[in-house]
């Protein structure tokens, strides 16, 4: 499909070149005639000692517009540069970059081959493998998750053992593959202080600081919020919904009361990108192992 959005537009920089290439040449045939007087100068004096002379353009300047001229023309024939013709080489900057893109897989395709025949874990005990996994990261995963993988505000740490989605080889390579929709529901229905004393209570459950009178009450609307519904009767979550343990020591968006309150008021969403389709089978199967290997230390 065309960029130009209107005939105009392509007339527009259609004009634009030739007339540009035409300028070159008209400048080239006004230096040929002009008649210049050897020693003679323009009159124009800079410092007292620098003068224009009224000498003609040297002739090697004379040869690189003429050579600019040539070029211009013949490129303009084989590659796109007048509005919407294409060229005659039907060249594209896509075309190009997808035929590279071939040349490339082709090139490692065997070596990925290899590790496609490996189960997950036995990849993430590769060498070669986790240096090919770790540049994969760098390249699609460090900006959310950052360099070190520790992730920051909304984007879970993938050096630890807690797992949103669980932490099997099997379903890193589905999160990655497929990508996830975390959705956390707002509850402001429930007003201002039946939101404190759930804050409360689930503060409580990771052993953080909390109001005692708070947290009792806010047991009682944890279960009929329908807060279990996610989270489970005692607050350890659920892999297969992405809900979050709530007794652990990890937390995405902040442990302090009043996150708490703010998640609990507004709810959070939050998207992992599915990857499948971008990177395909192969490299997705060695970049779970390449994740799933940032986590083992730490079990």
């Amino acid at each position: 499909m065309s960029d130009f959005v209107s005939d105009f537009w392509n007339l527009y920089v259609v004009v634009i070149v030739v007339g540009s290439i035409l300028a070159c040449v008209v400048l080239l045939i006004v230096q040929g005639k002009a008649t210049f007087t050897p020693g003679k100068t323009m009159g124009h004096v800079w410092d007292e000692t620098l003068e224009e002379y009224n000498n003609p353009m040297p002739r090697w300047w004379t040869w690189m517009f003429v050579i600019t001229v040539i070029f211009a023309f013949v490129y303009l024939a084989l590659y796109p540069g007048l509005g919407n013709f294409k060229g005659m080489l039907g060249w594209t900057s896509a075309g190009q970059h997808k035929a590279e893109v071939a040349k490339t897989d082709a090139a490692v395709k065997p070596m990925f081959d290899k590790f496609m025949a490996m189960d997950v874990k036995a990849v993430a005990g590769d060498k070669q493998a986790m240096e090919m996994g770790k540049r994969m990261y760098l390249t699609y995963c460090m900006q959310c998750h950052g360099a070190d993988a520790r992730g920051a505000k909304g984007f879970p740490n993938l050096t630890d053992g807690d797992w949103l989605y669980g932490g099997e080889p099997e379903q890193i390579k589905q999160t990655i593959s497929d990508g996830r929709m975390g959705v956390m529901p707002p509850h402001a229905q429930l007003g201002a202080d039946a939101i404190k004393d759930l804050a409360n209570f689930v503060r409580s459950l990771s052993g953080l600081p909390s109001d005692s009178v708070r947290a009792a009450k806010g047991k009682e609307a944890f279960a009929s919020a329908g807060c279990v519904g996610c989270h489970g009767a005692e607050g350890t979550g659920m892999h297969a919904v992405g809900a979050p343990n709530l007794t652990d020591k990890v937390w995405l968006y902040g442990s302090s009361e009043a996150t708490i309150i703010e998640t609990i008021t507004n709810g959070r969403q939050n998207k992992m990108p599915a990857w499948k389709e971008f990177l395909g089978d192969a490299k997705v199967h060695l970049l779970s192992a390449y994740v799933y290997s940032l986590s083992q230390g730490a079990k």
